[in-house]
């Protein structure tokens, strides 16, 4: 690991290393563990564990469809409310089956507007554009008390066969009003960075212009933008499923609060948070973690509560939850509990000891699963993929420009199990990998 950092021109004291079996009473390895350091998307390992603690793993969200308005002759004499929870993948395949149990029920036409009552979550202003500038990244969606899809358009492309031919783009879902401006052309180039040609931009009129080259190479592949804020992305998706479904609008889709004691006709439930967990963290998901951290808020501060920012009422209950198990805090700093951060901060030995702790917690299974298997699945999928260390650990890995990180856990080749934290913090953190990869075969030959 030494050998990799130096070839890698990364200082020492730009590096955090901790390493205990689960089954010891110390560290076997420390380095530079008590400093605090930019964690990325492992961070979200703190967000789980806080969600999965304070809520347990059988912890579901339920969005109601529901109207005081009567039912006449297949038409709704009113407003119908969509009422949000919190929902972290209230996805479109959920929507569209809500939507169409309401049509099963006899509903064909709503004479009012349907309403999107998303007051569940309380949050402050949310600039896509603030971390990177590439506001239309889907990373960048911010927690929304109805966040419908992920805030996500996913555009399936299909470059041509020769060069400069057009590339067919197909948006799913559709949203309602949303103009895709399609000037992609294939290219001929070879298939590296697939991605790196394509640009997006949103225009006045709700146009979303697609630029760029795709290469012939590369086949189809899918692509995702935010075009919208999550207010109006949920209006045009429930204006457009609304009317897939075979159901007919008198009014239009807005933003709105039910009234008190609105009478349910339809719920749905998420799937439990155990499984959220499992997306969020095998594919490094920063919306869903956003959402986990908001939900962990408004849990805490209760429905009839007036704070503005639920976002950092989960932060301080976050760190407020880990210093209660006994856990030093000192050092920690969590602003969105996605990772996507400059200032989010942990030590190792923090870091560390939460995954022991974890281990010891009835849902410890949850927790271990929902983690990528290293050469085998999520964002771990190509570690250790030629190594006898592959499929061995269970890794959270993070990476951004001057931070790489992984954290979890690993089985050496004696059958012991440790918990592991290496953290990179150094212009020069991704040319790491390969000393990170080290520390994990170091760990599974049974060194510590």
């Amino acid at each position: 690991m030494k050998l990799a950092l130096e070839r890698a021109r990364i200082a020492e004291d730009a590096v955090s290393v901790w390493v205990q079996p689960v089954d010891a009473a110390r560290p076997g390895m420390t380095f530079n563990a008590g400093k605090a350091m930019n964690p990325a998307s492992v961070m979200k390992l703190v967000t789980a564990f806080a969600a999965l603690d304070r809520l347990g793993p059988a912890w579901t969200w339920t969005t109601r469809l529901a109207s005081n308005a009567t039912v006449a002759g297949g038409m709704l004499d009113g407003d119908l409310y969509v009422v949000g929870s919190g929902d972290p993948v209230l996805d479109q395949e959920r929507i569209t089956k809500l939507l169409r149990r309401l049509r099963g029920l006899g509903i064909d036409r709503i004479g009012g507007d349907i309403v999107l009552d998303a007051s569940v979550l309380k949050l402050p202003p949310h600039d896509p554009d603030a971390f990177d500038g590439r506001g239309l990244r889907p990373y960048n969606s911010g927690p929304h008390g109805l966040l419908m899809h992920y805030n996500t358009l996913q555009l399936a492309l299909f470059p041509g066969n020769g060069n400069n031919e057009s590339v067919t783009v197909v948006a799913e879902p559709p949203l309602a009003g949303v103009i895709i401006d399609n000037r992609l052309q294939t290219s001929t180039s070879n298939c590296d960075v697939w991605y790196r040609d394509l640009e997006a931009r949103i225009e006045p009129g709700r146009r979303l212009v697609l630029s760029g080259s795709l290469p012939a190479a590369c086949g189809p592949r899918t692509w995702s933008a935010a075009p919208l804020p999550p207010a109006e992305y949920g209006a045009a998706l429930v204006a457009t499923l609304w009317s897939e479904a075979g159901g007919r609008l008198d009014g239009q889709v807005r933003d709105g609060i039910a009234p008190p004691g609105v009478r349910t006709l339809l719920s749905h439930e998420s799937p439990p948070l155990a499984d959220i967990v499992r997306d969020m963290n095998k594919w490094s998901s920063n919306v869903i973690a956003r959402q986990l951290l908001a939900d962990l808020g408004a849990f805490l501060a209760g429905p009839a509560s007036d704070a503005p920012d639920m976002v950092a009422a989960g932060a301080r209950a976050t760190i407020a939850q880990l210093a209660a198990a006994g856990l030093d805090v000192d050092g920690l700093v969590i602003e969105n509990g996605s990772g996507l951060s400059r200032i989010e901060r942990i030590r190792a030995d923090t870091l560390g000891r939460l995954l022991l702790l974890a281990w010891q917690r009835p849902w410890m299974p949850e927790f271990i699963s929902a983690l990528p298997v290293a050469g085998l699945d999520g964002t771990a999928r190509n570690r250790l993929r030629n190594s006898p260390a592959g499929g061995q650990a269970h890794i959270k890995t993070g990476t951004l420009n001057g931070v790489r990180a992984i954290a979890g856990y690993l089985l050496d080749r004696h059958g012991r199990r440790h918990a592991l934290v290496m953290m990179v913090n150094h212009p020069e953190a991704a040319a790491s990998a390969a000393a990170q990869d080290a520390l994990l075969e170091w760990v599974w030959a049974g060194q510590p």
